[in-house]
């Protein structure tokens, strides 16, 4: 699984949004991700990729992680 990270402008405004990419690899997961930006580049928001990285687990915010989080 793929993480996916967009810079997304509008007007002076920008900010970031990640989605999940399934993929089998990397080079699948960037090309998915370039076809996403263009298709979704229809609207005043103007929408970049910035980067794809793998990771293990969908970034899902548990019980677990915050408790581990308020030990460290």
């Amino acid at each position: 699984m793929f993480m996916a990270e967009f810079k997304l402008r509008f007007g002076s405004r920008k900010w970031y949004v990640r989605r999940v990419v399934e993929a089998e690899s990397l080079e699948e997961a960037k090309q998915l991700a370039e076809r996403y930006v263009k298709s979704i580049n229809k609207g005043e928001v103007k929408w970049e990729l910035n980067d794809v990285y793998e990771l293990e687990k969908p970034l899902t915010i548990t019980k677990e992680m915050v408790e581990k989080l308020e030990k460290a």
